[in-house]
């Protein structure tokens, strides 16, 4: 049955498209429209292979198309408040909490959509690579740029201009 086999990755999913969006409101959204898309594609899904990263993989197509169309549209956010978070506003935690979110938001669409697919969902760089369809060096470079970046933000430097290869 699709619902079950769908139905385990949801945590996930809501888990990965909140910290992509930022705002739990669009978050929810996109994970209703992964999993809708999901649905009426089921079919396309190959028996035997990876559903997670198949998900994954519908996500992240939904999220650029949204993330492309919304860029034509400059459409303004209802809720700008900060996230809610699993911590005291006023612990140490917390403050790290939001200034990683901040950064993160800083970094490109590339470079924070493979970290938080290495990092929060803990995906093989082979996974990463098919869910987002680049090659697996690819992958690597992103990752290391993007975590070299989160580094210099999370210091308070400017992350480094990228040095073009000939």
């Amino acid at each position: 049955m699709p619902n079950d086999l769908i139905a385990a990755h949801i945590p996930r999913l809501r888990r990965y498209a909140r910290a992509l969006t930022g705002e739990r409101s669009r978050a929810d959204d996109l994970v209703q429209d992964t999993l809708e898309r999901a649905w009426t594609r089921f079919h396309l899904w190959q028996r035997g292979s990876n559903l997670r990263a198949w998900l994954f993989t519908v996500m992240h197509n939904v999220f650029v198309n949204q993330h492309h169309k919304n860029k034509t549209q400059r459409m303004e956010a209802l809720d700008d408040a900060a996230p809610e978070l699993a911590v005291p506003d006023n612990s140490e935690q917390s403050l790290q909490l939001r200034d990683l979110h901040k950064a993160l938001e800083q970094l490109s669409l590339e470079y924070r959509e493979v970290l938080l697919l290495v990092g929060l969902e803990q995906m093989s760089y082979a996974e990463v690579a098919e869910i987002l369809k680049i090659p697996l060096g690819t992958v690597m470079s992103r990752l290391a740029r993007g975590r070299e970046q989160l580094r210099a933000l999370l210091s308070g430097q400017a992350p480094a201009p990228l040095r073009r290869v000939k």
